[in-house]
């Protein structure tokens, strides 16, 4: 079964579309007007094996605030499309990733409940037209929209740049895991019987 699926998403503030596979190579074509997200999104890409073509406008003249938010739904909502029933997957990830002094962590749980715990510091307001605020909203949206629990932590670091790559290898890295098969490929790993 492939594990691939796109979403188009058009409001009078953002127009995105999206396509993903989750069985891909970690290619990407990222087109987004915001450089440091597009970096971000790629290292995510790269690092979760995932394959992403994402062209995305929106009014940054007035902030970068609608647009990363309104990607992070798209990519709930094409992580959740392309794992459909969630049969066979090992369900959890956890990675720790080190950038040069910064630590930090993601663990998650595809259950099919959202749930977001972000416990990071940042110095700096924005990273070239990147908010750093953003970077909790984004992933609220991803959470919310795979209905996933997802625990993200930056342990140390000095760098805001540094953190915030962390945290999106650490994501890629640990959905990587989560959504790899496991030893059965038509069990759902609950005891309930679905996710």
């Amino acid at each position: 079964m492939s594990r691939i699926s796109s979403i188009k998403r058009e409001t009078k503030e953002t127009k995105i579309l999206l396509a993903i596979n989750i069985d891909g190579e970690g290619k990407s074509e990222i087109n987004t007007p915001v450089g440091f997200f597009n970096h971000m999104l790629t290292l995510f890409s790269f690092h979760s094996g995932i394959d992403i073509n994402l062209e995305a406008t929106g009014d940054i003249d007035v902030c970068d605030h609608h647009l990363v938010e309104d990607i992070g739904i798209c990519i709930g909502q094409a992580l959740d499309k392309a794992l459909d029933k969630r049969v066979g997957i090992k369900r959890y990830g956890m990675s720790y990733v080190p950038m040069d002094e910064a630590l930090s962590q993601v663990i998650l749980d595809l259950s099919g409940r959202s749930f977001l715990h972000f416990d990071c510091e940042f110095k700096r307001e924005q990273i070239g037209s990147f908010s750093t605020e953003m970077a909790k909203e984004f992933f609220r949206s991803v959470a919310s929209n795979s209905n996933s629990t997802i625990h993200v932590r930056n342990l140390y670091g000095e760098n805001d740049h540094h953190k915030i790559e962390g945290i999106f290898k650490a994501f890629g890295r640990s959905l990587k895991e989560a959504v790899s098969y496991g030893e059965d490929k038509n069990k759902i790993l609950s005891s309930k019987g679905n996710l």
